[in-house]
């Protein structure tokens, strides 16, 4: 009976994967495609390559996320798992619908996090609000700040620049910095689907608490992600490329390159499993705002800043009430 649910409970696990694949497609080409730097496929080629590629690349916020509550072990825990999963997923589905980018990552603590305090089990509140709440403050604000320093720094590097030439180099230069920016979403985000199975494996007895990840883990959360990007989350897409302000290829590369270089620093150095979504959004808002600050959409801007405030507490709802739905059921 544990097996299967095990078993059920990596599915999901994947299947949260590959929606946070597609959900998430937008956030490193959407910039790219909006310039014309690339084509849209060639795009999402690229990202789905480099995502695979960076779920090799780190495991500390794989570790991070299965530290964020101990349920335990059985098929009781194992529902508290699934019930947090199923929370993270319904959001992630309907946030994609609506075209709103907001956080798989925090839809999907805010899962485990819900459906734990539904079942009455520990939650790991240090980590929580170290790791995942503070970040998810932080990140966007230094995003924005470094975007609009990042783009001013390059306005005035190239003020005597031929501008139809700087913007064909920066076309270029684009390729470069979107693969950057899909590679530091594999690193971030195919971890957290890791931590989620091993979380699974751990209340199913499979594995010890002090275990490395099994390599099957690894190259199945990389796989599910890297297919869920070819999928390709086009309705995102829209508002992060074009909806939030209209870039050209100079402020396409300065908020990827930022976007990236914060995706790194906090995967390697903090350990913390931030969102990739609000940190390129907010990095296209800091170098927007050097245009003037009525260029940037502040209305959608609004829209995805509530997207975000309520990702966590609505996730959580949702797996509380998938937890009440499924504990009947158990053995």
């Amino acid at each position: 009976m544990e097996l299967a649910i095990v078993i059920a409970v990596v599915v999901v696990a994947l299947i949260f994967d590959y929606t946070n694949g597609f959900h998430d497609a937008a956030n490193a080409i959407a910039t790219s495609v909006s310039t014309r730097a690339l084509t849209p496929r060639v795009a999402l080629g690229m990202a789905a390559v480099m995502n695979f590629v960076g779920a090799f690349l780190g495991q500390k916020v794989a570790q991070t996320v299965s530290d964020t509550i101990d349920p335990g072990t059985g098929a009781h825990a194992l529902t508290i798992v699934m019930a947090g999963l199923i929370g993270a997923i319904a959001w992630n589905m309907i946030t994609w619908y609506f075209g709103l980018p907001s956080s798989s990552s925090h839809a999907l603590i805010g899962g485990l996090v819900g459906a734990a305090l539904a079942a009455s089990v520990f939650v790991n509140w240090t980590t929580v609000l170290n790791k995942v709440v503070i970040p998810m403050l932080v990140s966007p604000l230094v995003a924005f700040s470094l975007g609009f320093i990042v783009m001013l720094s390059i306005m005035w590097i190239f003020r005597r620049a031929n501008p139809a030439r700087a913007n064909r180099n920066f076309k270029i230069a684009q390729t470069v910095s979107a693969a950057a920016m899909a590679l530091g979403h594999g690193l971030q985000d195919a971890q957290k689907t890791m931590g989620v199975i091993f979380l699974a494996l751990l209340a199913g007895s499979f594995v010890s608490a002090d275990a490395d990840l099994p390599l099957w883990v690894i190259f199945s959360a990389a796989a599910a992600i890297s297919l869920g990007t070819w999928a390709g989350g086009w309705r995102i897409m829209r508002t992060l490329g074009r909806r939030i302000i209209h870039l050209d290829p100079p402020r396409g590369f300065a908020a990827e390159s930022v976007a990236a270089g914060v995706l790194y620093t906090t995967a390697y150095v903090w350990e913390a499993p931030i969102s990739t979504t609000h940190t390129i959004t907010s990095a296209v808002m800091g170098v927007g705002a050097t245009k003037r600050l009525s260029a940037v959409r502040w209305g959608v801007a609004k829209t995805i800043v509530w997207a975000w405030v309520l990702t966590f507490p609505m996730a959580a709802l949702v797996a509380a009430v998938s937890y009440w739905i499924l504990s009947p059921f158990l053995p």
